[in-house]
């Protein structure tokens, strides 16, 4: 009885860790997709729910997936960027068929996953991830101010919230260690909330017309569609969510005392993939390991699979429960927007953490790093550069996070791969003369 209140208890906090990073994906991108209160709370409600069946799939170690370690799922990221511009060019229904179609990909390649990883190099992944830190933020700062078409956009009281958000946000993470500090962000935005309450900010129609209950049902947005760009463009995020995977699982392993051997890295680059058809299926998202909750884990030394389990069947719960999803998305644009750049700065930080190593070894790795965020960047400022290509190329020129992906990868063959072929041949001709 003891022991499973403590990994209840435990349970609630790895839950707790990982929410708001779980719910502010579906927020940003049902709002830029144009979803009513409705829509925006059944994708709440199914991306938690899939959040649970992912996290469950990933610890549950069979003869062909699940990783078999204590990690927490959540939607990457990365995909956000891409989900927009795919919803936005081609329909929403294209979204869910890319989604599909890269999990099935995933699932296809995972048993030799490792051998392309040498395709990404901290110097790609390092990357992308700045890149993706970067072009989010001014979703982050539009939100800050009331929301793109918003009429009180950049009004006092918006300001007010949403750095006001920021600031408490700041002062937790300063002021605060260990299991608090893991939910600065989530307490940030409760109190933004609360605020904005008292300052009559929030419309709490969306929670009372919400149900108790409801059925998840496939397809609920529509069959969906495929689309060859699409499903090159979310392809593309799913082998960098893998590559940051790998990160995690090694990590995890290290925590656990467990030796990894390939065996178990394919079984968790299947798990991802099937969590990936399963979320398609049911209008959610790609997933990817959740690193904060790897911090939780090992500030709390608990290192059981059962307090994932219990994480994992508690969100699956949430789930089926609406009104809780409807909360979520009563959050004024404004604090989410506080919250959004903390933590897209945070992904930025991480980003630069991964290539503060590299920098220094060759001016090759500063010349791929330098261009693929330029690309990234100048592609997010300026969308329509590449306006008179043909629209199936658009979708990987239009967004930054695509357009900076594959300059890196590009300039990484072209620098640190091609030259090494090179010299290796080199050496074997001198070899044999000798």
């Amino acid at each position: 009885m003891k022991n499973t209140l403590k990994h209840t208890t435990l349970g609630i906090q790895h839950l707790l860790a990982m929410y708001a990073g779980a719910v502010i994906v579906p927020l940003i991108i049902g709002g830029a997709l144009g979803f009513n209160a409705n829509e925006l709370t059944y994708l709440v409600s199914i991306d938690i729910l899939m959040c649970g069946i992912a996290t469950i799939l990933q610890i549950t170690s069979s003869r062909f997936i699940g990783i078999g370690l204590p990690v927490v799922l959540g939607c990457t990221f990365t995909a956000v960027g891409p989900i927009i511009a795919i919803g936005g060019q081609f329909g929403v229904s294209a979204v869910y068929g890319s989604v599909i179609a890269s999990g099935i990909i995933v699932v296809l390649v995972s048993s030799f996953f490792g051998k392309l990883v040498k395709f990404f190099p901290p110097v790609v992944t390092g990357s992308v991830v700045t890149v993706i830190g970067i072009t989010l933020i001014p979703v982050a700062v539009n939100n800050l101010g009331g929301g793109d078409g918003a009429s009180d956009f950049g009004s006092l009281s918006n300001i007010l919230l949403g750095f006001g958000t920021l600031l408490l946000i700041i002062l937790i993470y300063r002021f605060s260690s260990g299991f608090i500090r893991s939910i600065s962000i989530l307490l940030g935005l409760v109190a933004g909330t609360v605020v904005a309450v008292v300052m009559g900010k929030v419309d709490f129609t969306p929670v009372t017309e919400a149900s108790f209950f409801h059925v998840v049902e496939p397809f609920h947005f529509g069959f969906p569609t495929f689309e060859w760009p699409a499903i090159l463009t979310m392809t593309l995020v799913a082998m960098v969510s893998l590559v940051e995977s790998t990160g995690v699982y090694f990590a995890l392993g290290d925590i656990c005392e467990k030796d990894l051997q390939e065996q178990d890295l394919t079984k968790g680059y299947r798990a991802e993939g099937l969590a990936a058809i399963i979320g398609g299926i049911f209008n959610a998202f790609p997933y990817t390991t959740f690193s904060q909750n790897v911090g939780l884990l090992q500030m709390s030394g608990i290192r059981s699979r059962k307090v994932i389990l219990l994480t994992g069947l508690m969100l699956v719960a949430l789930g089926f429960l609406p009104k809780i999803a409807a909360l979520a998305t009563i959050i004024p644009a404004s604090v989410l927007g506080g919250a959004m750049i903390a933590m897209f700065g945070m992904v930025v930080s991480q980003g630069i953490k991964m290539l503060s190593g590299i920098i220094a070894d060759s001016q090759e790795n500063s010349m791929i790093i330098a261009c693929s965020v330029g690309m990234g960047l100048g592609v997010t400022v300026a969308p329509d550069l590449f306006v008179n290509l043909p629209s199936s190329i658009q979708i990987l020129t239009s967004n930054g996070i695509v357009a900076g992906s594959i300059t890196a990868i590009a300039l990484n063959i072209m620098f640190n791969m091609l030259p090494a072929r090179k010299r290796k041949r080199t050496s074997v001709l001198y070899e044999q003369e000798a």
